[in-house]
């Protein structure tokens, strides 16, 4: 360790016996000269550091702006950017509703889809429309007297019922929160894509039991909406609040009820035979109508 410390500080020493002789002498380090040559590597490598970040922000910033507008089909395709799992999951959530469990924040997470509600509501009108036309056969082979034909014209009144339900009344929604908003500014607000997706997702329930269209279903889809709807309604006032949810709630109950009458009458009036009417005639009235030929000949 000795040799070591003698090897290390030796260059030191002759330095200080140089300067001693020569007290006037200047002296000039390795380090000095290295130093602006480390000190423009330094300035290269910031500058190339800027160069990449201003060219990350420019591009960011045409991204930004190259963003296709809402008439292009570029717009809406990526509403329908979602897997398998993430529908899965949002049907899950909508067939199971909790208190304190926000669809929204738990499931949708700030990505809107189109997907799901698109497809779940045609889904919906093929069903209700093919099972109404099954409960007609049904009915036929109790009672053969009902003539049966194929009520084709079934599919375009499901298909615009569920589908105006599914966009007008979220659109009717979003626009009273949104003037809500501007009267009471503590309350939230869902986007618009945010309440269609909810309500959407909502009538997936009414696949199963579309036979029967219970009251569970009715139940299980209510619920999922008003726990939803609560979190932004609650921090308006107690009376918009409960007379919006029972606007909600009895909405939902007019589309179950009138698919129900609409399509699964067992019995329409249209479709039965009337059954054939005997008339009795009196002895005196077949006497009136026969006489005038007894006299003629």
């Amino acid at each position: 360790m000795a040799a070591a410390d003698e090897l290390a500080f030796h260059e030191f020493e002759e330095a200080t016996n140089l300067l001693a002789e020569t007290p006037d002498a200047a002296t000039t380090s390795r380090s000095d000269q290295l130093t602006p040559q480390g000190h423009v590597a330094v300035a290269v490598g910031l500058g190339a550091e800027d160069e990449v970040e201003d060219s990350d922000k420019t591009s960011l910033l045409q991204e930004e702006k190259q963003q296709p507008g809402f008439w292009t089909f570029d717009y809406y395709q990526s509403f329908f950017d979602v897997d398998t799992s993430q529908v899965l999951d949002r049907i899950k959530g909508s067939l199971l509703p909790r208190p304190g469990h926000n669809f929204v924040r738990h499931h949708l997470r700030n990505r809107p889809d189109l997907y799901g509600p698109f497809w779940i509501c045609a889904t919906l009108a093929f069903v209700l429309a093919i099972t109404g036309n099954l409960t007609l056969v049904l009915a036929q082979r109790k009672d053969p007297s009902i003539h049966y034909s194929p009520q084709f014209h079934k599919v375009t009144v499901a298909g615009i019922t569920i589908y105006c339900y599914a966009w007008l009344v979220p659109l009717a929604l979003w626009g009273f929160l949104r003037w809500r908003k501007g009267v009471r500014e503590r309350m939230g607000l869902y986007t618009f894509l945010e309440t269609v997706c909810v309500y959407g997702y909502s009538l997936f329930v009414f696949i199963p039991t579309v036979w029967l269209f219970g009251a569970l279903a009715l139940a299980l889809s209510a619920s999922g909406l008003v726990f939803t709807l609560w979190p932004v309604v609650r921090e308006d006032t107690r009376l918009v609040a409960a007379v919006l949810l029972s606007a909600v709630v009895l909405l939902h109950a007019l589309l179950a009820v009138g698919c129900k009458f609409y399509f699964f009458q067992p019995l329409p009036p249209e479709h039965i035979t009337p059954p054939p009417q005997v008339i009795s005639l009196s002895p005196n009235t077949l006497l009136a109508s026969t006489s005038p030929r007894t006299m003629v000949t």
